[in-house]
């Protein structure tokens, strides 16, 4: 009996026949549809019909798609983060889902502290002068003179933790649930007293616009945010608003509200706004292993699907 599995990974897209054994071995046929960064809702549709399982991206995996998808056994997750999957309704449906935990602790605490680096020794600054034959020195701090806020302390929130704790950083800490660490903190308190502030929690519904007008309104205006957890954590319009009117000191943006981020958007202007194209998972060896666990995930229940029969 041979089985589909739909792939839609980007990351996974481009190296799948380095894997094609894993799938032959299990009699498993690969689709592999031509997918900018994700798929939506409608564009899945066109697919799920006859499919086993699903390798995902960010895809947009709603009940509607699971319900127009009568053999899917699975939604294999490349990475970490399920938000985009109506976890609910594939549970209702009998659909497993899986992904890959603390898949990138590591490069996304790196690039968190690539930003706030950058901001703190003003390294793009200095370079931008230099190369316009500027030789202009600039005031800076180090990162011991500075508040690391950390909004959601999960692997990669106590990564960032520890290294921040090397520099000799103060930290402050807030998560949803209790945690046993002296330095967690009301949100509140975090927002006001935090010279970079850096997120790192889950989206659901307590975290969507969690950084919004309100909240950057208590920030100081020499403060800087950081995101690299999921676009819709802040409220992009409130964000923009703040750096036209200098309410903080700038940004560090891996992900956003929409992806790839449109070409016309204002963030694109500000000279105080690093942007990278959600790319803070970037890592050799742990895109490696999420190729492989991701597989391997999917495969899994695949068989179990075919040892119950």
């Amino acid at each position: 009996m041979k089985y589909k599995v739909l792939v839609t990974a980007p990351y996974l897209q481009p190296i799948i026949e380095e894997y094609r054994a894993i799938f032959t071995s299990h009699q498993i046929e690969t689709i592999v549809p031509q997918v900018k960064e994700r798929l939506s809702e409608a564009e899945l549709l066109q697919y799920v019909k006859d499919i086993d399982g699903i390798i995902a991206g960010n895809d947009e995996i709603t009940e509607r798609v699971l319900a127009a998808a009568p053999k899917l056994k699975v939604v294999s997750k490349w990475g970490t983060g399920i938000d985009a999957i109506d976890k609910e309704a594939a549970s209702r449906l009998g659909i497993a889902v899986r992904n890959t935990p603390n898949a990138f602790t590591e490069p996304v605490a790196d690039t968190v502290f690539s930003f706030m680096l950058c901001f703190a020794r003003k390294t793009l600054e200095l370079n931008e002068k230099m190369k316009q034959n500027i030789w202009a020195k600039e005031s800076s701090r180090a990162l011991n003179e500075c508040a690391l806020g950390v909004i959601g302390i999960g692997n990669i929130g106590k990564a960032l933790i520890k290294r921040a704790q090397a520099f000799g950083m103060k930290v402050l800490g807030n998560d949803i649930k209790e945690m046993p660490f002296d330095f967690m903190v009301p949100l509140n308190q975090l927002l006001k007293e935090s010279d970079f502030i850096s997120l790192n929690c889950d989206l659901n519904p307590t975290s969507r616009h969690l950084i919004n007008k309100e909240t950057l309104a208590l920030m100081k205006p020499t403060a800087y945010l950081i995101n690299t957890s999921r676009g819709p954590v802040v409220d992009e319009k409130a964000l923009i608003e703040a750096l036209e009117n200098k309410k903080i000191a700038g940004a560090g943006l891996d992900v956003f509200e929409e992806e790839p981020l449109p070409q016309d958007s204002p963030l694109r202007k500000f000279p105080n706004v690093i942007l990278s194209p959600h790319n803070a998972n970037s890592g050799m060896i742990a895109w490696q292993r999420v190729h492989e666990n991701t597989i391997k995930n999917a495969v899994e229940e695949i068989i179990k699907h075919i040892d119950e029969i």
